[in-house]
């Protein structure tokens, strides 16, 4: 869809350096940007390719506005900015309202919900208005996905959640898993994630979530709201994460634990213990303060220098001892 650029401030905001009769016809970065596309420079890394970018406008702040060779678009957040315009362009390229029919609908839906090819949404299901689910998703019975959701596909909604007893004779017995997924407004869940249903109490994703591709998300966890997670990230049952907190892609959460609000985990992260206070955290065994791991790695790679003078010392000691 072409947008002028002074349709696209006058939407969006900003401030317009160029001719704003400069039509646009997508998106692209600054190295692959071709005339008729509009970039943005968020990560101050490329600064260098804004010299040579063919883009017929960049998405910019202001601090290197004036080093921009082409139309440029001013703001202070450009990695938000280009974030608006790429839902506005995007317009019309989400699946329109109804239910495929090769899916498979047992429960009551809003007209204004998109259900896809072959997907299943069983008994008791309730969607919000507007909601988007690409093909093969699975609701299980009972479960409240709220409104705007965007469900992407193989993703699955309230299968039941890990829980078993384990018999003298070492047989496990399995644990009737009675609770239900419940999902609120402007969620978003990436393709072959799956959300456990609880075990007696609720699964809960709260407002504003967004999850990556293959996320376990265990039973009975609690997501709050804006939180944002990572592909292949593992959340065991009765975990607490708290609101606006992120997830790097790979981190594992043990069961049992609370994140504060505002806790950012590193990717490849194990938390093995609850974290109280908000702030980036990053490790394995043991995770610590992101600021402490840093440091303690950085002696970490000195090992074999530190052994070799440890080596050299004691050899000096012992000398020095035999002279006295």
């Amino acid at each position: 869809m072409a947008r002028r650029l002074d349709e696209i401030v006058a939407r969006c905001g900003g401030v317009l350096r160029g001719d704003g009769a400069t039509l646009v016809t997508g998106l692209a970065t600054l190295e692959a940007a071709t005339p008729g596309q509009l970039a943005f420079l968020a990560n101050p890394k490329y600064r260098g390719q804004l010299a040579t970018t063919r883009a017929a406008a960049v998405i910019l702040s202001p601090e290197v506005a004036d080093a921009c060779p082409t139309a440029a678009i001013v703001t202070p957040q450009p990695y938000l900015y280009f974030a608006r315009v790429s839902q506005w362009l995007a317009e019309g390229q989400m699946p329109a309202p109804g239910t495929h029919p090769s899916a498979v609908v047992e429960s009551s839906l809003p007209p204004s919900v998109s259900i896809g090819a072959h997907c299943w949404i069983g008994a008791d299901v309730e969607i919000g208005d507007g909601s988007v689910l690409y093909p093969g998703v699975k609701v299980y019975p009972g479960c409240r996905i709220g409104r705007r959701a965007i469900i992407h596909a193989g993703a699955v909604i309230g299968a039941d959640g890990f829980g078993f007893a384990r018999e003298q004779t070492g047989e496990w017995v399995k644990i009737a898993q009675t609770g239900r997924v419940l999902i609120g407004d402007d969620v978003e869940i990436g393709a072959n994630t799956t959300i456990d249903r609880g075990a007696l109490a609720d699964t809960v994703i709260e407002d504003g979530v967004k999850l990556d591709n293959q996320i376990q998300v265990g039973h009975n966890v609690r997501i709050g709201a804006h939180s944002a997670l990572a592909g292949c990230v593992g959340i065991a049952g009765s975990a607490r994460i708290g609101a606006r907190c992120t997830v790097g892609g790979g981190a594992i959460i043990l069961g049992h634990l609370t994140l504060a609000d505002g806790v950012n985990v590193s990717a490849g992260t194990l938390v093995a213990k609850s974290i109280a206070e908000p702030g980036s955290y990053t490790g394995t065994v043991p995770f610590m303060a992101h600021d402490e791991w840093l440091k303690n790695f950085s002696r970490l790679r000195h090992l074999d220098a530190l052994a070799d003078k440890i080596r050299a010392l004691e050899k000096r000691l012992a000398e020095l001892e035999k002279k006295a």
